[in-house]
């Protein structure tokens, strides 16, 4: 009796956690958003926070750090093919996306980049990185609320409302950057990759050179020797490689030249948290104090 009556209960566990399982599975998506990478994933989190029906989606997920050279695998296509939405970034990141539009030319493209003017280098060639800069990561969060707004009217109001949200955090943590790192005297400094001009130009930082403009290969040896010896005759404090990337070149230049390598996080991998920019800025900040110091 006692065996029958703890296999009911045990009967009855299992239909009910089937029953909630089922409920999740097969929860009615209604709106489908994919961005293009980590970054524009975030802002997307925060925008649709809570809006019932809707999905967020990374088409590059955990792989990628920013989309150099990205290339497109079927899978990507599929899931940019479901999308109501996809959400670029611009700016020239996504050189895939003629291959993309050519091949869904109804799909509905955010280009969060409008409005935002670029940097270019001395090639003239422009940086695509700007969501490091924290007012154009709040351009591109309005960008997006306006474009999920236009595709989703009648959750316009919830976009916004969570936008408005989301700015008025980043907006804080701006004004407190820029308080915090205006007693700073010397800012000259040394990147390993082009994910920062934005970011220096924002919070008056000089970017003396930028030893590795892709990040996925090694400078030369003479590129390092002649970064060791500009290091030398210069009061650069500081080296500032990524957290995504090896830090084997920054070393031997701060073995060399007798300065400390920092880690700078471009936002572009990490938690899937809605504060994981938040965070990663706050980082980028204690980072700067500690260096420049």
């Amino acid at each position: 009796m006692l065996k029958r009556a703890a296999a009911v209960i045990l009967a009855a566990v299992i239909l009910l956690f089937s029953a909630g399982c089922a409920r999740r599975t097969t929860q009615n998506v209604r709106f489908r958003v994919v961005t293009s990478f980590y970054p524009l994933y975030i802002m997307a989190l925060n925008i649709t926070d809570g809006v019932p029906g809707v999905q967020v989606d990374n088409m590059a997920g955990q792989r990628a750090g920013c989309l150099h050279d990205y290339q497109l695998q079927s899978k990507d296509m599929k899931n940019i093919e479901q999308a109501n939405v996809f959400v670029m970034n611009g700016a020239g990141m996504e050189s895939f996306m003629n291959k993309v539009t050519s091949q869904l030319p109804d799909l509905r493209v955010v280009d969060s980049s409008e409005g935002i003017s670029l940097l270019a280098d001395e090639s003239g060639e422009e940086n695509p990185h700007i969501w490091v800069s924290i007012s154009n990561c709040i351009r591109q969060v309005s960008n997006i609320e306006k474009g999920l707004a236009q595709a989703d009217p009648q959750n316009a109001e919830a976009y916004r409302t969570n936008a408005q949200a989301y700015t008025a955090k980043l907006s804080v943590l701006r004004d407190k950057m820029h308080t915090e790192l205006s007693h700073i005297t010397n800012r000259d400094i040394i990147t390993f990759h082009e994910a920062f001009p934005y970011f220096a130009e924002e919070f008056d930082l000089n970017i003396v050179s930028v030893v590795n403009r892709e990040p996925d290969s090694q400078p030369s040896a003479r590129e390092l020797a002649e970064t060791i010896r500009m290091i030398r005759g210069s009061g650069v404090k500081a080296v500032f490689a990524e957290p995504q990337y090896p830090k084997s070149a920054a070393n031997i230049v701060a073995n060399e030249s007798g300065v400390k390598v920092y880690s700078l996080d471009p936002a572009v991998t990490g938690e899937n948290s809605k504060d994981a920019y938040l965070d990663a800025m706050e980082g980028n900040l204690k980072t700067l104090e500690e260096a420049l110091k």
